[in-house]
């Protein structure tokens, strides 16, 4: 038998905690060292520790109490809730990184993120001084990830911009030559052919179709209503061939070229024709 100690009960528990590490796996308050609380269960049986070892432990719990004024049952009900608390953290960093694994794929390097996010994911097996360092990291590259995927978008964006910005401006140079009557002649003739076979002798017939109709001009526009270089009647009609109907001399040509076609004319030569013998087509 181990010498009683006064105020303390021998111990007497079957197994050490030295030789049964994994039942003190997670027990740790703050920066305190965890305590090895006498009389652990193990196997139903109990083992005596040395007077030695009930000494230190003793005078350990003792001081700590001392401490923080925090009996030895309270002690043990704030490890747990330290534990908690701790498990409940690394929990929504977990569910944080992977949103943000998930909402930045292909625009950042995620390797380290993923790969401390791995390691995290085990945290309710991992003694507790661990999980705090790996949420920690976790953490920190969630932090570094969603910058350089913040960084990315904006790169993206400029270039975006850059290009739309130089898009447009091509489109304002095609629109400063397309729409002069030469530039819409030269726009008409070169779709005349390319889309409907139709050569100089069908073109000869559209200029001097527009040129009576319009003289060319995508302004033009007639008291009845008929507008632009065909004289759409009413000039709406031209949004089928583009919304900037109003302002785009190749969409009026487009669009007059497609009517010519599909209307009972069929070539620019027949609606000539027509035009010369009723004023109108």
């Amino acid at each position: 038998m181990h010498p009683s100690i006064p105020g303390t009960t021998p111990d007497t528990s079957s197994t050490t905690a030295r030789s049964h590490p994994k039942h003190l796996k997670r027990f740790i308050i703050g920066s305190v060292a965890v305590l090895s609380i006498t009389g652990l269960v193990a196997g139903g049986a109990f083992a005596v520790q040395s007077a030695a070892d009930s000494r230190e432990r003793v005078a350990a719990t003792r001081a700590l109490t001392d401490s923080t004024g925090l009996q030895r049952d309270q002690l043990g009900a704030y490890a747990g809730i330290a534990e908690a608390h701790t498990d409940k953290t690394a929990s929504s960093t977990l569910a944080e990184a992977n949103q943000v694994l998930a909402s930045t794929e292909g625009k950042a390097d995620a390797s380290a993120l993923t790969a401390v996010s791995s390691s995290l994911a085990s945290f309710e097996s991992m003694p507790i001084d661990l999980v705090v360092e790996l949420t920690i990291e976790t953490q920190t590259e969630t932090a570094a990830l969603s910058a350089a995927a913040a960084e990315a978008d904006r790169v993206a964006a400029e270039a975006a911009a850059e290009a739309a910005a130089a898009a447009e401006a091509a489109r304002q140079a095609t629109l400063a030559t397309t729409n002069t009557p030469a530039g819409a002649k030269a726009f008409a003739q070169s779709l005349a052919s390319s889309n409907y076979g139709w050569g100089s002798d069908q073109f000869s017939c559209l200029n001097q179709l527009w040129q009576k109709e319009s003289n060319w001009n995508y302004q033009a526009y007639n008291s009845s209503g008929a507008t632009g270089i065909p004289q759409a009647l009413p000039g709406s009609k031209m949004a089928s061939a583009g919304n900037d109907w109003a302002t785009n001399a190749a969409t009026q040509v487009t669009w007059g070229l497609g009517y010519i076609k599909e209307s009972r004319y069929g070539t620019p030569c027949a609606a000539w024709a027509h035009s010369q013998a009723n004023n109108w087509y």
